[in-house]
């Protein structure tokens, strides 16, 4: 057998290379040469950026979504030792190659759950950057691993958070955990304030540098609400047991309390890297050349109750929880529905609740929906919510 250090990079699929996570995650690979190299990548639409790193990472494939770019890419690459393929079906098969030690799932949105699917099912571990998998079908998920006996390591700094502090605590159970949130840019405005910010006031994140989507979810408080989901799906919680609070400097991630009232808490500075590469090397703790936290710099950290009236993402979310079944997947598919289209300035921040709570009241609602019951509830929610604007 040859143990060569070439052998024992671990070779990782990054779907969704060319977004905010994906372009860290490579960012962290060029850091941490010995340890990885790249096998696949993966890109919707950004033709440029993923020519870019398919010439410096020199994977074995490269994907993109949009077939109509394929031969653009192609002729790009001709010179490259790249095999190139194009469309969502390249995307979940390429997940199956054996030359691929893990996936990190860094896709937007819903795109990201057939995939996540064709991965675990060819026993891949995960490293999970998209939410959104868990939130749409996290029953359906969360069974598939338990029965390919595949770990799906978070890559959300809330999850990773969690995750850290369980470490060597397995056999503990949980009393309760706490998701801190940001506050987002619009923390302490009352809706009247709200009615007429703009896209540009939304994208500006205070402490987090994220893609539109995210950001747009985070002001909004969606992002924490669709992070409750997840949570409860990745630690096998109750709807109980998972709180928010507001942490406006963004230093503590999260917080793990036990049954004997003990609380640990994961802190650093907000730097999506280092959950990146926790994911990607656990259960080692690679030295990294990430800027350091300094007590003196953040003399108080100050927590307070998130404001769910002006903020209705959050507790729509807890509903959709609430309810089971398809509700978070009906959730999801509103969300992403509005968000697009308050990025296209069709209509107001405050209207997005409006789009995804009327279209929680109007989507058939199913119980234990199976993975076609999901791309159904997806379809007939975003045709509902199209229509509500």
């Amino acid at each position: 057998m040859n143990t060569s250090a070439e052998n024992t990079k671990k070779r990782i699929a990054i779907l969704g290379s060319t977004g905010s996570i994906g372009t860290q995650a490579l960012e962290v690979i060029r850091e941490q040469k010995e340890h990885f190299e790249v096998e696949v990548l993966t890109a919707n639409n950004n033709l440029e950026l993923l020519i870019q790193q398919a010439k410096e990472f020199k994977p074995n494939v490269v994907v993109i979504a949009n077939k109509e770019k394929a031969d653009v890419l192609k002729s790009a690459l001709a010179n490259e030792p790249v095999k190139v393929y194009s469309g969502m079906e390249a995307i979940a098969q390429v997940v199956e190659m054996e030359t691929v030690d893990m996936v990190l799932t860094a896709m937007v949105g819903y795109s990201g759950l057939i995939p996540t699917i064709h991965a675990i099912k060819a026993k891949k571990p995960i490293a999970l950057a998209n939410k959104e998998t868990l939130v749409v079908a996290g029953a359906l998920i969360t069974q598939l691993a338990k029965e390919n006996a595949v770990n799906i390591y978070p890559v959300d700094s809330e999850h990773s958070a969690i995750f850290q502090c369980l470490a060597g605590e397995w056999h503990n159970p949980i009393e309760k955990i706490y998701l801190t949130a940001s506050g987002g840019p619009f923390r302490g405005k009352k809706a009247e304030e709200l009615a007429p910010v703009t896209k540009q006031q939304a994208l500006k994140h205070p402490n987090w540098d994220m893609g539109a989507k995210i950001t747009i979810d985070s002001a909004s408080l969606m992002n924490k609400g669709l992070e409750v989901i997840e949570a409860k799906w990745l630690f096998n919680l109750s709807v109980e047991q998972i709180d928010v609070i507001v942490h406006p400097q963004s230093i503590i991630h999260s917080i793990v309390q036990f049954q004997d009232g003990s609380m640990k808490a994961q802190m650093g500075l907000p730097d999506m890297k280092l959950p990146i590469q926790y994911a990607l090397a656990y259960p080692q703790r690679l030295q990294a050349p990430f800027p350091r936290f300094d007590f003196m710099n953040y003399p108080a950290l100050t927590f307070e109750k998130p404001d769910r009236e002006t903020f209705r993402n959050l507790d729509l979310a807890y509903e959709a929880l609430k309810k089971g079944g398809n509700m978070p997947c009906i959730l999801n598919a509103s969300n992403e529905v509005a968000v697009e289209a308050f990025l296209q300035d069709k209509i107001g921040f405050l209207q997005m609740s409006d789009v995804i709570e009327k279209t929680m009241q109007k989507a058939a609602f199913i119980n234990n929906p199976a993975l076609e019951d999901y791309v159904k509830s997806d379809e007939e929610a975003r045709r509902i919510a199209k229509e509500l604007l």
